[in-house]
């Protein structure tokens, strides 16, 4: 079902509390995806046996505050991402649509918006993503020496810039770009089409039960859509991790480069570094982004069939 109204600032707003929501739910997964994506799919490194294993260290080492290392940047980063991709994203699928509301999804609007929005948005998220990455890495474990450990977000922002100059602070933007646009393109399609097949053969009378039923059309849709789009495109977010986390500001930043000598090492599996974590944070976090989203356009008046 297509949106009945929209309103400029209101989408904007409404995907605000939508990337809030992602990253209050889904931090802790994307801090042990990282660590393994770090870890393992470099070589020469420390291994971790498996998502559960690196989390165990993790709790044990530092606490629940280890998994939420560098989340004060992904707040910051999700909250703006996320207010300019669903706002962008409802604006351009309107735009498309001719300024006239349509039910049945299309993907010659669907795919287009989503993929420009995603595509805009990696400009906002790759340096929030390269200060999270190297902020969840370094941790109280031995891997990291305590003289190249960071203090906040914002010492790594600067040291960044110091060491690289304000280029590095965009290092991994080719990666990220691809990953959104294309990744986001795959999310909409799913969120889009089972939303309106769903909301097509469940028809309820009570609103009570119409709210809640709202609310699991979002958890599934949500939760598909997450697990599609790393399905996807999470070795591209392999890529990503090990050109940005790098310390060698001279390293390849190719993301093919970078996948085709992770594949030689460890085949199409370490492409796939830290899929378990990965698909356990795509489902609550995508599932909550989408609930939160949808419910924040209704209380703002924005009516969707």
């Amino acid at each position: 079902m297509a949106e009945i109204s929209s309103s400029g600032y209101k989408d904007y707003l409404a995907g605000l509390f939508a990337g809030v929501a992602a990253v209050a739910t889904g931090h802790p997964f994307d801090t042990v995806k990282v660590m393994l994506q770090k870890h393992n799919a470099e070589a020469h490194m420390i291994q971790y046996r498996n998502g559960m294993e690196c989390t165990a260290r993790i709790l044990q080492t530092e606490g629940i505050k280890g998994l939420y290392r560098g989340a004060t940047s992904s707040f910051i980063g999700m909250a703006v991402e996320g207010s300019l991709f669903f706002g962008i994203y409802s604006q351009i699928k309107l735009h498309l649509q001719g300024g006239v509301q349509s039910g049945e999804p299309r993907p010659q609007v669907i795919i287009p918006s989503a993929a420009c929005s995603g595509a805009i948005n990696s400009f906002v998220l790759g340096p929030t993503e390269l200060i999270k990455c190297r902020m969840q890495i370094q941790g109280t474990d031995s891997l990291v020496p305590i003289s190249s450990r960071y203090s906040s977000p914002l010492d790594c922002a600067l040291k960044t810039v110091k060491i690289e100059g304000v280029k590095g602070i965009f290092r991994g933007g080719y990666s990220t770009l691809l990953r959104e646009s294309i990744g986001n393109a795959v999310f909409f399609s799913v969120y889009e089409y089972v939303r309106y097949h769903m909301h097509s053969n469940i028809k309820v009378d009570s609103s009570n039960y119409s709210n809640l039923v709202d609310i699991g059309i979002g958890i599934v849709t949500g939760g598909l859509g997450g697990v599609a789009f790393w399905l996807t495109v999470l070795p591209l977010d392999v890529a990503k991790t090990l050109i940005q986390t790098n310390p060698d500001k001279n390293c390849p930043r190719n993301p093919f480069r970078v996948l085709h000598s992770i594949y030689k090492r460890a085949g199409v599996k370490g492409c796939y570094t830290g899929l378990g974590p990965t698909i356990g944070r795509a489902i609550p976090a995508n599932a909550a982004t989408i609930v939160a989203w949808e419910l924040a356009l209704k209380m703002l008046g924005i009516k969707r069939g």
